[in-house]
């Protein structure tokens, strides 16, 4: 038997049923199984994106899924596979930082199935919160996903429950490869295709279909920096993993053994980016396309920024692969995003401290068009004079150019002024 690149095949031991093949007929069959049970949803161009990053971006946009993530097609798949069964179980249980659990505890609720969801403690509330609103019991045990996944089999095991794993589980990943079927239906013509990787389901899926429909097409994973797993696995590389990331859906610590397998004969590179990239890239959507997505699906995008040489003139397609983000967080980003454009900045200023001095740093400010958000004397922690007060500044500006404009202006004026 061929286990080739261009025959799209996932191979698995003889050991359980979850350890046979999976070829595009198995992901063929999933979309079948799908139909009407998830959302088919829209891939189409960013042209502005596209302006930005040299190349043709087509956005797959599955945080648009009931539970907003790509997790429920999978998960659907295992489900109704289970639930069609001659001996369909009594209950499932899954662990999962969010996005699986939420798709597991939504169909397990549609299908009348008990489902216990065992979900680290770092799991953002807004997330818990979801999965407990479909139904499920949830548990939260450990600080990671490998120590929920440990303590996921002692309770399958103690209460009999079906465990359906987020990304190591042949059905799963099959139900994951629908979202490059329903891609390459809307864009046939795709030359790279960009996908965010944790524990490696959504790739290996995806990766087995597009090789065997389109064996030239390029497929490129991407991992958050503080969590390589999935690199220094193929790559047999030593590089440090993190405790915690932006990106916490793809934050897995070991990554799927059948993943894996795909991953090293399918994927054609594997790009790492920071959390400075990713934050980036969730403003970025947010702003131009409207959309809401998570670290995890903003990874693709981020990769695009990081290196736009790798696709300058390409047709690119990527999966934001959920919009599952603490509210609180994200207020935290969008502030972070606009310091970094120089839309929200710090400046300190120099003046004589005598009465009508705030005043004329203010009215400074406001004639050079910008909004003072906060002020700060410092009076003692200065080396100044001490006839003379540090006054900070918190403004919003137009952008980084219209900054400098404003502290060329408060200089004009006779002040000392510099960013923070």
């Amino acid at each position: 038997m061929d286990w080739g690149r261009g025959g799209g095949l996932l191979r698995r031991s003889a050991k359980s049923e979850n350890d046979r093949m999976i070829e595009l007929a198995d992901i063929r069959r999933a979309a079948e199984r799908l139909r009407g049970q998830v959302l088919q949803t829209p891939c189409v161009e960013s042209r502005t994106l596209s302006e930005l990053t040299g190349c043709q971006v087509f956005l797959k946009f599955e945080n648009l899924q009931f539970t907003a993530s790509f997790k429920e097609r999978g998960a659907c798949n295992k489900l109704a596979m289970l639930a069609e069964s001659a001996n369909p179980p009594t209950g499932v249980i899954a662990m999962s930082a969010g996005n699986h659990a939420q798709g597991v505890a939504y169909h397990a609720q549609r299908l009348g199935l008990r489902a216990v969801i065992v979900m680290p403690r770092f799991t953002p509330g807004v997330k818990i919160e979801r999965t407990r609103g479909f139904g499920a019991e949830v548990v939260l045990h450990g600080d990671t996903l490998d120590a929920a996944r440990t303590h996921a089999l002692e309770l399958a095991a103690t209460q009999g429950l079906s465990l359906v794993h987020p990304y190591d589980d042949a059905d799963v990943i099959a139900g994951q490869g629908t979202v490059a079927l329903e891609m390459l239906e809307a864009v046939g013509d795709l030359d790279s295709v960009v996908v965010s990787v944790g524990g490696g389901g959504l790739v290996a899926g995806m990766a087995t279909a597009l090789k065997a429909l389109r064996p030239a097409i390029e497929v490129v994973g991407v991992q958050a920096l503080r969590f390589p797993t999935m690199y220094n696995a193929i790559k047999h590389a030593t590089l440090p993993v993190g405790q915690t990331s932006i990106a916490e859906g793809i934050a897995v610590g070991t990554p799927g053994r059948l993943a894996r397998e795909v991953v090293e004969r399918l994927v054609d590179e594997i790009v790492l980016v920071d959390e400075g990239d990713i934050e980036q890239a969730i403003v970025m959507l947010l702003e131009i396309e409207k959309t809401l997505v998570e670290g995890a699906g903003a990874a693709g995008l981020a990769a695009l920024l990081k290196e736009p040489e790798r696709f300058r003139g390409r047709k690119v397609g990527l999966v934001l692969c959920g919009g599952n983000i603490d509210p609180l967080l994200l207020a935290a980003i969008i502030e972070r995003g606009m310091v970094r454009a120089g839309r929200l900045a710090r400046i300190r200023v120099s003046a004589r401290d005598v009465p009508g001095s705030l005043a004329r740093i203010t009215a400074t400010v406001a004639e050079a068009g910008a909004n003072v958000n906060e002020v700060h004397h410092q009076r003692a922690f200065t080396m100044l004079a001490a006839q003379n007060v540090e006054i900070e500044l918190v403004i919003q500006t137009r952008n980084r150019e219209h900054l400098r404009a404003v502290l060329d202006a408060l200089h004009t004026a006779g002040f000392q002024a510099g960013e923070m």
